[in-house]
Protein backbone atom coordinates (compact mmCIF):
# COMPACT_ATOMS: atom_id res chain seq x y z
CA UNK A 1 0.00 0.00 0.00
CA UNK A 2 1.23 3.52 -0.97
CA UNK A 3 1.05 5.35 2.88
CA UNK A 4 2.90 3.36 4.85
CA UNK A 5 6.16 5.52 6.28
CA UNK A 6 8.61 5.48 2.98
CA UNK A 7 12.19 3.17 4.29
CA UNK A 8 15.55 5.12 3.90
CA UNK A 9 16.15 2.50 1.08
CA UNK A 10 12.98 2.76 -0.60
CA UNK A 11 12.43 6.52 -0.90
CA UNK A 12 11.82 8.11 -4.40
CA UNK A 13 13.70 11.33 -5.79
CA UNK A 14 10.71 13.54 -5.32
CA UNK A 15 11.21 12.18 -1.35
CA UNK A 16 14.61 12.22 -1.16
CA UNK A 17 15.78 15.51 0.94
CA UNK A 18 18.97 16.52 -1.66
CA UNK A 19 16.22 16.08 -4.93
CA UNK A 20 13.55 17.17 -2.84
CA UNK A 21 15.35 20.60 -2.84
CA UNK A 22 16.27 19.99 -6.83
CA UNK A 23 12.17 18.56 -7.73
CA UNK A 24 11.15 21.98 -6.21
CA UNK A 25 13.45 24.30 -7.37
CA UNK A 26 14.28 25.81 -3.55
CA UNK A 27 17.74 26.34 -2.20
CA UNK A 28 16.63 28.02 0.94
CA UNK A 29 17.26 25.40 3.42
CA UNK A 30 20.26 23.82 3.63
CA UNK A 31 21.64 20.54 5.17
CA UNK A 32 22.68 21.45 8.88
CA UNK A 33 21.21 25.32 9.00
CA UNK A 34 17.99 26.54 10.59
CA UNK A 35 15.23 27.60 8.47
CA UNK A 36 15.35 30.49 6.13
CA UNK A 37 12.02 31.67 6.99
CA UNK A 38 12.20 31.08 10.86
CA UNK A 39 9.88 33.83 12.50
CA UNK A 40 12.33 36.90 13.77
CA UNK A 41 11.63 37.88 17.35
CA UNK A 42 10.68 41.64 17.00
CA UNK A 43 13.18 43.66 18.09
CA UNK A 44 11.57 47.13 17.42
CA UNK A 45 8.45 46.07 19.37
CA UNK A 46 6.32 45.65 16.75
CA UNK A 47 3.76 42.78 17.72
CA UNK A 48 2.41 40.38 14.92
CA UNK A 49 -0.45 39.05 13.86
CA UNK A 50 -1.26 35.56 13.04
CA UNK A 51 -5.23 34.79 11.83
CA UNK A 52 -6.07 30.98 11.91
CA UNK A 53 -8.59 29.61 9.99
CA UNK A 54 -10.10 26.19 10.93
CA UNK A 55 -13.02 23.99 11.67
CA UNK A 56 -15.31 23.25 15.02
CA UNK A 57 -13.63 19.75 15.82
CA UNK A 58 -15.43 16.90 16.61
CA UNK A 59 -13.37 16.75 19.56
CA UNK A 60 -14.80 19.90 22.20
CA UNK A 61 -11.79 19.43 23.97
CA UNK A 62 -8.92 20.09 20.97
CA UNK A 63 -10.26 23.30 20.23
CA UNK A 64 -10.29 24.08 23.81
CA UNK A 65 -6.57 23.15 23.76
CA UNK A 66 -4.99 24.80 20.08
CA UNK A 67 -7.69 28.43 21.06
CA UNK A 68 -6.95 28.58 24.86
CA UNK A 69 -3.55 27.23 25.41
CA UNK A 70 -1.64 26.15 22.84
CA UNK A 71 -1.75 29.17 20.33
CA UNK A 72 -1.49 31.47 23.61
CA UNK A 73 1.92 29.82 24.25
CA UNK A 74 3.18 30.15 20.83
CA UNK A 75 1.88 33.47 20.75
CA UNK A 76 3.56 34.34 23.57
CA UNK A 77 7.10 32.89 22.61
CA UNK A 78 6.93 34.73 19.48
CA UNK A 79 5.67 37.91 19.96
CA UNK A 80 2.35 37.56 18.07
CA UNK A 81 -1.14 38.10 18.46
CA UNK A 82 -2.91 34.20 17.58
CA UNK A 83 -6.58 34.58 16.03
CA UNK A 84 -8.13 32.02 15.30
CA UNK A 85 -11.44 31.34 14.00
CA UNK A 86 -13.26 28.28 13.94
CA UNK A 87 -16.65 27.86 11.20
CA UNK A 88 -18.15 24.45 10.56
CA UNK A 89 -17.05 22.06 8.13
CA UNK A 90 -19.13 22.42 5.21
CA UNK A 91 -18.15 26.14 5.46
CA UNK A 92 -14.64 25.83 4.62
CA UNK A 93 -14.66 25.55 0.95
CA UNK A 94 -16.92 28.91 0.80
CA UNK A 95 -15.01 30.76 2.91
CA UNK A 96 -11.50 29.88 1.30
CA UNK A 97 -13.56 31.07 -2.33
CA UNK A 98 -14.82 34.26 -0.61
CA UNK A 99 -10.96 35.17 0.93
CA UNK A 100 -9.38 34.37 -2.24
CA UNK A 101 -12.08 37.11 -4.39
CA UNK A 102 -11.49 39.47 -1.11
CA UNK A 103 -7.47 39.00 -2.09
CA UNK A 104 -7.31 38.69 1.91
CA UNK A 105 -8.14 36.92 4.99
CA UNK A 106 -6.45 34.51 7.15
CA UNK A 107 -2.90 33.50 6.86
CA UNK A 108 -3.27 29.85 7.53
CA UNK A 109 -6.28 28.08 6.22
CA UNK A 110 -7.16 24.46 7.77
CA UNK A 111 -9.02 22.41 4.59
CA UNK A 112 -10.31 18.87 5.96
CA UNK A 113 -8.92 17.37 2.46
CA UNK A 114 -7.12 18.25 -0.09
CA UNK A 115 -7.28 21.33 -1.88
CA UNK A 116 -5.37 21.43 -5.18
CA UNK A 117 -8.21 23.61 -6.58
CA UNK A 118 -6.74 26.55 -5.03
CA UNK A 119 -2.70 25.97 -6.33
CA UNK A 120 -2.89 29.21 -7.52
CA UNK A 121 -3.66 31.08 -4.97
CA UNK A 122 -1.24 28.97 -2.41
CA UNK A 123 1.88 29.82 -1.36
CA UNK A 124 4.47 26.43 -2.12
CA UNK A 125 4.96 24.70 1.22
CA UNK A 126 8.27 22.79 0.47
CA UNK A 127 10.04 24.63 2.67
CA UNK A 128 8.03 23.66 5.64
CA UNK A 129 7.89 20.39 4.56
CA UNK A 130 11.95 20.14 4.66
CA UNK A 131 12.31 21.52 7.91
CA UNK A 132 10.26 19.31 9.55
CA UNK A 133 11.74 16.54 7.71
CA UNK A 134 14.58 18.08 9.14
CA UNK A 135 13.56 18.03 12.58
CA UNK A 136 11.61 15.34 13.00
CA UNK A 137 12.19 12.78 10.46
CA UNK A 138 10.02 11.96 7.07
CA UNK A 139 6.53 12.28 6.71
CA UNK A 140 4.05 9.23 5.93
CA UNK A 141 3.40 9.11 1.93
CA UNK A 142 0.08 9.82 2.84
CA UNK A 143 0.87 13.81 3.49
CA UNK A 144 3.18 13.76 0.33
CA UNK A 145 0.40 12.40 -1.96
CA UNK A 146 -2.61 15.09 -0.53
CA UNK A 147 -0.18 18.21 -1.14
CA UNK A 148 1.88 17.85 -3.76
CA UNK A 149 1.08 18.21 -7.46
CA UNK A 150 3.22 16.41 -9.08
CA UNK A 151 2.75 18.23 -12.63
CA UNK A 152 3.37 21.71 -11.59
CA UNK A 153 6.38 20.35 -8.66
CA UNK A 154 4.41 22.59 -5.97
CA UNK A 155 3.18 21.47 -2.52
CA UNK A 156 -0.12 23.53 -2.25
CA UNK A 157 -0.67 22.68 1.29
CA UNK A 158 1.00 21.20 4.12
CA UNK A 159 -0.41 18.38 6.14
CA UNK A 160 0.21 17.46 9.65
CA UNK A 161 -2.66 14.89 10.29
CA UNK A 162 -5.18 12.99 9.28
CA UNK A 163 -8.21 10.84 10.65
CA UNK A 164 -8.73 7.63 10.19
CA UNK A 165 -11.95 5.75 9.08
CA UNK A 166 -12.76 2.63 10.93
CA UNK A 167 -15.62 0.29 11.09
CA UNK A 168 -17.85 1.55 13.97
CA UNK A 169 -19.91 -1.62 14.71
CA UNK A 170 -22.39 -2.80 17.43
CA UNK A 171 -20.75 -5.76 19.38
CA UNK A 172 -24.04 -7.18 20.70
CA UNK A 173 -25.76 -7.39 17.51
CA UNK A 174 -22.20 -8.97 15.75
CA UNK A 175 -21.68 -11.16 18.58
CA UNK A 176 -25.60 -12.12 18.26
CA UNK A 177 -25.46 -13.06 14.82
CA UNK A 178 -21.95 -14.89 15.68
CA UNK A 179 -20.03 -12.94 12.75
CA UNK A 180 -17.22 -10.09 12.93
CA UNK A 181 -17.04 -6.81 10.00
CA UNK A 182 -14.05 -7.67 9.34
CA UNK A 183 -14.54 -8.44 5.36
CA UNK A 184 -17.06 -6.81 3.07
CA UNK A 185 -18.65 -9.82 2.31
CA UNK A 186 -18.93 -10.36 6.22
CA UNK A 187 -20.85 -7.04 6.73
CA UNK A 188 -22.93 -7.62 3.91
CA UNK A 189 -24.56 -11.05 5.04
CA UNK A 190 -23.78 -10.45 8.57
CA UNK A 191 -25.84 -7.04 7.97
CA UNK A 192 -28.69 -8.55 6.73
CA UNK A 193 -28.93 -11.08 9.58
CA UNK A 194 -29.47 -8.62 12.32
CA UNK A 195 -31.52 -6.47 10.13
CA UNK A 196 -34.03 -9.28 9.65
CA UNK A 197 -33.75 -10.41 13.57
CA UNK A 198 -33.28 -7.01 15.01
CA UNK A 199 -34.66 -4.08 12.73
CA UNK A 200 -31.49 -2.38 13.12
CA UNK A 201 -29.65 -1.65 9.05
CA UNK A 202 -26.47 -1.15 8.88
CA UNK A 203 -25.71 2.83 8.26
CA UNK A 204 -23.10 3.24 5.17
CA UNK A 205 -24.36 6.52 3.52
CA UNK A 206 -25.15 6.71 -0.45
CA UNK A 207 -26.03 10.35 -0.40
CA UNK A 208 -24.06 13.32 -2.00
CA UNK A 209 -21.63 14.19 1.72
CA UNK A 210 -18.29 13.61 2.56
CA UNK A 211 -19.06 10.36 4.67
CA UNK A 212 -20.73 8.68 1.99
CA UNK A 213 -17.78 9.55 -0.52
CA UNK A 214 -15.15 8.39 1.41
CA UNK A 215 -16.93 5.34 3.03
CA UNK A 216 -17.90 4.29 -0.93
CA UNK A 217 -14.53 5.27 -2.28
CA UNK A 218 -12.83 2.30 0.54
CA UNK A 219 -15.42 -0.41 -0.94
CA UNK A 220 -14.10 0.75 -4.33
CA UNK A 221 -10.90 0.13 -3.65
CA UNK A 222 -11.03 -2.73 -1.85
CA UNK A 223 -12.57 -4.07 -5.05
CA UNK A 224 -9.27 -3.20 -6.71
CA UNK A 225 -11.18 -0.26 -8.03
CA UNK A 226 -10.48 3.15 -8.30
CA UNK A 227 -11.16 6.77 -10.23
CA UNK A 228 -7.38 6.95 -11.90
CA UNK A 229 -4.30 4.94 -11.69
CA UNK A 230 -0.76 5.47 -10.53
CA UNK A 231 0.04 7.51 -13.33
CA UNK A 232 -3.01 10.08 -12.93
CA UNK A 233 -5.09 8.29 -15.65
CA UNK A 234 -9.00 8.23 -15.30
CA UNK A 235 -9.71 4.24 -14.72
CA UNK A 236 -13.04 4.10 -13.08
CA UNK A 237 -14.54 2.61 -16.14
CA UNK A 238 -13.56 -1.21 -15.30
CA UNK A 239 -15.09 -5.09 -14.34
CA UNK A 240 -13.48 -3.61 -10.84
CA UNK A 241 -15.63 -0.77 -10.55
CA UNK A 242 -18.95 -2.89 -11.45
CA UNK A 243 -18.59 -4.88 -9.05
CA UNK A 244 -18.26 -3.11 -6.37
CA UNK A 245 -21.25 -0.76 -7.50
CA UNK A 246 -23.19 -4.58 -7.66
CA UNK A 247 -22.15 -5.06 -4.35
CA UNK A 248 -23.08 -2.35 -2.81
CA UNK A 249 -26.34 -2.59 -4.53
CA UNK A 250 -26.89 -5.93 -2.81
CA UNK A 251 -25.87 -4.55 0.63
CA UNK A 252 -28.44 -1.62 0.13
CA UNK A 253 -31.22 -4.16 -0.49
CA UNK A 254 -30.63 -6.39 1.99
CA UNK A 255 -29.17 -4.45 5.70
CA UNK A 256 -30.09 -0.53 4.78
CA UNK A 257 -32.73 1.45 4.49
CA UNK A 258 -33.57 4.48 2.19
CA UNK A 259 -33.01 7.30 4.92
CA UNK A 260 -29.18 6.92 3.26
CA UNK A 261 -29.94 8.89 0.34
CA UNK A 262 -30.51 12.20 2.34
CA UNK A 263 -27.55 11.61 5.35
CA UNK A 264 -25.59 15.09 6.09
CA UNK A 265 -21.71 14.32 7.38
CA UNK A 266 -23.33 13.50 11.21
CA UNK A 267 -26.30 11.55 10.30
CA UNK A 268 -24.41 7.85 11.14
CA UNK A 269 -23.08 9.42 14.47
CA UNK A 270 -26.70 10.02 15.29
CA UNK A 271 -27.92 6.65 13.98
CA UNK A 272 -25.15 4.34 16.14
CA UNK A 273 -25.52 6.50 19.67
CA UNK A 274 -29.23 6.34 19.04
CA UNK A 275 -29.08 2.82 18.99
CA UNK A 276 -30.61 2.97 15.49
CA UNK A 277 -27.44 0.92 13.49
CA UNK A 278 -25.22 -1.78 13.33
CA UNK A 279 -22.44 -0.68 11.71
CA UNK A 280 -20.89 2.23 10.21
CA UNK A 281 -18.10 3.78 8.46
CA UNK A 282 -16.52 7.22 10.95
CA UNK A 283 -13.75 8.09 12.80
CA UNK A 284 -13.72 7.57 16.37
CA UNK A 285 -16.31 10.61 16.50
CA UNK A 286 -19.10 8.68 17.47
CA UNK A 287 -17.49 6.34 20.19
CA UNK A 288 -16.03 9.64 21.51
CA UNK A 289 -18.86 11.16 21.86
CA UNK A 290 -21.24 8.40 23.31
CA UNK A 291 -18.15 8.48 26.35
CA UNK A 292 -17.87 12.26 27.01
CA UNK A 293 -22.02 12.50 26.68
CA UNK A 294 -22.27 9.18 29.10
CA UNK A 295 -24.21 7.12 26.33
CA UNK A 296 -24.74 4.02 27.54
CA UNK A 297 -24.57 2.14 24.34
CA UNK A 298 -21.38 3.64 23.85
CA UNK A 299 -19.94 0.46 25.67
CA UNK A 300 -21.15 -1.37 23.18
CA UNK A 301 -19.91 0.31 20.07
CA UNK A 302 -16.62 -0.72 18.93
CA UNK A 303 -13.84 -0.48 16.47
CA UNK A 304 -12.38 -2.81 13.41
CA UNK A 305 -9.99 -2.03 10.76
CA UNK A 306 -10.85 -1.17 7.28
CA UNK A 307 -12.94 -3.96 6.32
CA UNK A 308 -11.08 -6.43 3.52
CA UNK A 309 -12.78 -6.79 -0.30
CA UNK A 310 -11.90 -9.39 -2.66
CA UNK A 311 -8.92 -7.46 -3.39
CA UNK A 312 -7.20 -5.88 -0.97
CA UNK A 313 -7.83 -4.48 3.35
CA UNK A 314 -8.24 -0.72 2.59
CA UNK A 315 -9.39 2.51 3.74
CA UNK A 316 -9.64 6.01 2.76
CA UNK A 317 -9.13 8.75 5.17
CA UNK A 318 -12.01 10.44 6.67
CA UNK A 319 -10.29 13.47 7.59
CA UNK A 320 -6.97 15.63 6.41
CA UNK A 321 -5.68 18.45 8.55
CA UNK A 322 -4.48 20.10 5.66
CA UNK A 323 -3.28 24.12 6.32
CA UNK A 324 -2.74 26.05 3.75
CA UNK A 325 -0.74 29.21 3.72
CA UNK A 326 -2.26 31.88 1.05
CA UNK A 327 0.12 34.16 -1.27
CA UNK A 328 -1.75 37.05 -0.08
CA UNK A 329 -1.12 36.13 3.82
CA UNK A 330 0.15 38.80 5.41
CA UNK A 331 2.37 36.96 7.84
CA UNK A 332 3.40 34.15 5.39
CA UNK A 333 7.03 33.84 7.71
CA UNK A 334 5.13 33.63 10.79
CA UNK A 335 2.58 31.11 9.38
CA UNK A 336 5.36 28.86 8.02
CA UNK A 337 7.06 28.77 11.48
CA UNK A 338 4.01 27.62 13.38
CA UNK A 339 2.99 24.75 11.08
CA UNK A 340 7.15 24.08 12.27
CA UNK A 341 6.50 24.23 15.71
CA UNK A 342 2.95 22.67 15.67
CA UNK A 343 4.37 19.72 14.13
CA UNK A 344 7.20 19.38 16.65
CA UNK A 345 4.58 19.41 19.85
CA UNK A 346 2.33 17.13 17.95
CA UNK A 347 1.92 14.73 20.62
CA UNK A 348 0.27 17.43 22.71
CA UNK A 349 -2.27 17.79 19.89
CA UNK A 350 -2.55 13.87 19.18
CA UNK A 351 -3.51 13.62 22.97
CA UNK A 352 -5.88 16.97 23.12
CA UNK A 353 -7.76 15.57 20.28
CA UNK A 354 -8.15 11.85 22.10
CA UNK A 355 -6.76 9.94 19.42
CA UNK A 356 -8.78 11.66 16.41
CA UNK A 357 -6.08 12.76 14.59
CA UNK A 358 -3.07 10.99 13.95
CA UNK A 359 0.45 12.34 13.01
CA UNK A 360 1.67 12.53 9.60
CA UNK A 361 5.01 12.90 10.75
CA UNK A 362 5.33 9.23 12.93
CA UNK A 363 8.25 10.35 15.08
CA UNK A 364 6.64 13.59 16.31
CA UNK A 365 4.17 10.89 18.20
CA UNK A 366 6.63 7.95 19.30
CA UNK A 367 5.02 6.60 21.62
CA UNK A 368 1.45 6.44 19.75
CA UNK A 369 0.65 3.00 20.38
CA UNK A 370 1.45 3.00 24.34
CA UNK A 371 -0.44 5.81 24.32
CA UNK A 372 -3.58 3.78 22.50
CA UNK A 373 -3.34 0.82 24.11
CA UNK A 374 -4.53 1.46 27.14
CA UNK A 375 -7.69 4.50 27.48
CA UNK A 376 -9.00 4.75 30.96
CA UNK A 377 -12.13 7.18 29.61
CA UNK A 378 -13.08 4.30 27.08
CA UNK A 379 -14.88 1.35 27.53
CA UNK A 380 -13.07 -1.49 27.51
CA UNK A 381 -10.23 0.32 27.91
CA UNK A 382 -8.31 -0.93 24.70
CA UNK A 383 -10.97 -0.19 22.39
CA UNK A 384 -8.74 2.39 20.27
CA UNK A 385 -5.68 -0.40 20.07
CA UNK A 386 -7.41 -1.34 16.96
CA UNK A 387 -5.91 2.11 15.43
CA UNK A 388 -1.80 0.95 16.17
CA UNK A 389 -1.40 -0.02 12.46
CA UNK A 390 -3.33 2.80 10.85
CA UNK A 391 -1.38 4.27 8.73
CA UNK A 392 -1.04 0.74 7.20
CA UNK A 393 -4.29 -0.01 5.87
CA UNK A 394 -5.47 4.05 5.06
CA UNK A 395 -4.48 6.22 2.07
CA UNK A 396 -5.13 9.16 0.36
CA UNK A 397 -8.05 10.60 -1.63
CA UNK A 398 -6.52 10.08 -5.06
CA UNK A 399 -5.35 6.47 -4.46
CA UNK A 400 -3.01 5.52 -5.87
CA UNK A 401 -1.89 8.33 -7.27
CA UNK A 402 -1.75 12.16 -5.93
CA UNK A 403 -4.85 14.43 -4.98
CA UNK A 404 -4.82 16.49 -8.00
CA UNK A 405 -7.80 19.53 -8.81
CA UNK A 406 -9.44 16.55 -11.10
CA UNK A 407 -9.63 14.24 -8.03
CA UNK A 408 -10.71 17.51 -6.26
CA UNK A 409 -13.21 18.27 -8.62
CA UNK A 410 -14.43 14.70 -9.21
CA UNK A 411 -14.92 14.71 -4.89
CA UNK A 412 -16.77 17.72 -4.60
CA UNK A 413 -19.35 17.12 -7.24
CA UNK A 414 -20.13 13.41 -6.01
CA UNK A 415 -19.60 11.86 -8.78
CA UNK A 416 -18.68 8.52 -7.02
CA UNK A 417 -21.38 8.71 -4.59
CA UNK A 418 -24.28 9.46 -7.25
CA UNK A 419 -22.63 6.59 -9.25
CA UNK A 420 -23.84 4.23 -6.22
CA UNK A 421 -26.89 5.63 -5.43
CA UNK A 422 -28.35 5.53 -9.05
CA UNK A 423 -27.92 2.32 -8.72
CA UNK A 424 -29.47 1.20 -5.54
CA UNK A 425 -32.46 3.50 -5.69
CA UNK A 426 -32.88 1.31 -9.31
CA UNK A 427 -32.62 4.27 -11.46
CA UNK A 428 -30.26 2.92 -13.69
CA UNK A 429 -28.28 -0.28 -14.20
CA UNK A 430 -24.64 -0.45 -12.93
CA UNK A 431 -23.26 0.02 -16.88
CA UNK A 432 -25.64 2.83 -17.11
CA UNK A 433 -24.07 4.61 -13.95
CA UNK A 434 -20.64 3.54 -14.59
CA UNK A 435 -20.71 4.96 -18.11
CA UNK A 436 -22.39 7.86 -16.62
CA UNK A 437 -19.69 7.93 -13.73
CA UNK A 438 -16.68 7.83 -16.48
CA UNK A 439 -18.01 10.41 -18.58
CA UNK A 440 -17.61 13.23 -15.43
CA UNK A 441 -14.00 11.69 -14.98
CA UNK A 442 -12.71 12.53 -18.34
CA UNK A 443 -14.70 15.39 -18.41
CA UNK A 444 -12.74 16.59 -15.25
CA UNK A 445 -9.80 15.47 -15.94
CA UNK A 446 -9.64 17.37 -19.64
CA UNK A 447 -10.60 20.18 -18.07
CA UNK A 448 -7.88 20.32 -15.94
CA UNK A 449 -5.04 19.02 -18.28
CA UNK A 450 -5.90 21.89 -20.51
CA UNK A 451 -5.64 24.22 -17.35
CA UNK A 452 -2.26 23.04 -17.10
CA UNK A 453 -2.62 21.00 -13.31
CA UNK A 454 -3.07 17.40 -14.62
Amino acid sequence: MNNRKTKTGERTKLHSRRSFLKTVGSSALAASAPASFMVPRYAYGRRKTLRILQWNHFVPAYDKWFNNVYTKKWGEQNDTEVIVDNVGMTSLNSRAAAEIAAGKGHDLFMFLRPSPTFEDHAIDHAEIYQECERKYGQPIDLAIKSTFNPKTKKYFGFSCSYVPDPVNYRQDLWDDVGMTPSSWDEIRYGGAKIRRKHGVPVGIGLAPELDSNMALRSIMHSFGASVQNEHGEPVIKSPQTRESIKFVKALYDEAMTDEVFTWDPSSNNRLMLAGGGSLALNAISITRAGESQNIPIADRILLSKAASGPVRQIGLIHLMDLYVIWKFSKNIEGAKQFLVDYVGDFRKAFLASKFYNFPCFPESVPDVRQLIAEDPTASPSDKYRVLEDVSEWTTSLGYPGYAHAAIDEIFSTWVVSNMFAEVAKGKMTPDEALMAADREVKAAFEKWRQAGKV
